[in-house]
C-alpha cells in the first residue's frame, strides 16, 4: 500500500511540474511575441540574430516565433528578420469604408499634380479612386487605368479621355491583371503613374500582396516618367510579400499632414518629394 501510495504521488507531482513548465513556456512565448511586435513598432524592423542574443534564446526559437506571427498576419518575414506587416490588405469592400476622410484629403491634393494635356495612369485602390473623384471637371487629359472603379468615376468628366485596360479581374483590388493587361500596358508611355501600394518601407520599397498585381505595377512604373505614391499613415513603414519598386524609383509621396518628419526622413533621404495633405 505504501509503495503504491508513493508511486501515485510521484506521478501526480510529475504531472503538476510538467503542467507548470508548459504554462511557463507558453507565457514566455507570449511575452517574446509581444516584445517582437513592440520592437517592430518602435524600430520598424527586427534582426533575428541580434534579438535572440539580447533575449538569451536560440535564433531558431525567434525564427519560430516570427513564422507563427507571420502566419497570423502580424508581421512580414524578410531575410534575417521581420518588418511590420501592412494592415492595408483587407478586402476591397472593407477598404472602401476605412479611413475615407484621410484618403479623400490625399486624393484632393494628388489630383492637383495632374496638368492639362498629360497622359496619366491611375492604378486601382480605394485611395486612388479619390484622385479620380477630385479631378476638376474642366481638366483636359488622358487617363489610362486597369481599374473599372476609376473608369466609372471619370464618366462625368467631359474633357477626360479614358483608356481602360482589360484582362482578368483581380477581385481583391478590382483591377485587370494577366498577359492581356501586360501587353496593352507595354505599348503605352505615360507622364505620371499614381501607384497603389499596401506598404512602403525603406528596406523593401513599395510592396503589395499579390504577385501578378506587383508585376503589372512594375511594368507601368517602367513606362512612366514619374511614379507617385499616395500613402496613409498605416502604410508607411509597413511591408507586404511582393516587391514592386525600390524607393529610388518613386518620385513623389503624398501623405497625411500629421505624419512626423522622423517617420518621413528615410523617404526624403531617397530624394522623394513629400507632399502633405
Amino acid at each position: 500500500m505504501t509503495t503504491l501510495w508513493i508511486f501515485v504521488n510521484i506521478r501526480a507531482i510529475s504531472c503538476r511540474v510538467k503542467n507548470f513548465l508548459t504554462r511557463d513556456q507558453s507565457m514566455l512565448t507570449t511575452e517574446r511575441k509581444a516584445l517582437i511586435q513592440q520592437v517592430l513598432r518602435r524600430d520598424g524592423r527586427l534582426i533575428a540574430k541580434t534579438f535572440s542574443h539580447e533575449l538569451g534564446v536560440s535564433e531558431d526559437t525567434i525564427r519560430r516565433d516570427l513564422r507563427e506571427l507571420a502566419s497570423e498576419g502580424l508581421l512580414q518575414r524578410v531575410h534575417g528578420g521581420a518588418l511590420p506587416a501592412s494592415p492595408a490588405t483587407a478586402d476591397f469592400a472593407a477598404r472602401q469604408v476605412s479611413g475615407v476622410s484621410a484618403k479623400a484629403r490625399l486624393g484632393r491634393v494628388a489630383a492637383r499634380l495632374i496638368q492639362p494635356g498629360q497622359i496619366v495612369f491611375i492604378d486601382g485602390g480605394t485611395t486612388n479612386v479619390q484622385v479620380a473623384r477630385h479631378l476638376p471637371l474642366d481638366l483636359e487629359a488622358t487617363i489610362v487605368t486597369h481599374s473599372p472603379s476609376i473608369a466609372v468615376e471619370l464618366a462625368n468628366h467631359p474633357l477626360v479621355d479614358v483608356e481602360l485596360i482589360g484582362g482578368r479581374i483581380l477581385k481583391h483590388s478590382v483591377v485587370a491583371v494577366g498577359a492581356a493587361s501586360a501587353e496593352a500596358i507595354s505599348r503605352i508611355r505615360v507622364d505620371m503613374f499614381f501607384i497603389g501600394v499596401t506598404g512602403l518601407h525603406p528596406d523593401t520599397g513599395a510592396t503589395t500582396g499579390d504577385s501578378e498585381e506587383a508585376a503589372i505595377k512594375r511594368l507601368v512604373a517602367a513606362q512612366s516618367a514619374e511614379t507617385i505614391v499616395l500613402a496613409t499613415a498605416d502604410k508607411l513603414g509597413a511591408a507586404s510579400p511582393y516587391k514592386i519598386v525600390p524607393l529610388t524609383d518613386i518620385s513623389t509621396l503624398v501623405t497625411e499632414n500629421e505624419i512626423s518628419d522622423d517617420i518621413l526622413k528615410p523617404f526624403t533621404s531617397n530624394s522623394i518629394t513629400i507632399v502633405k495633405s
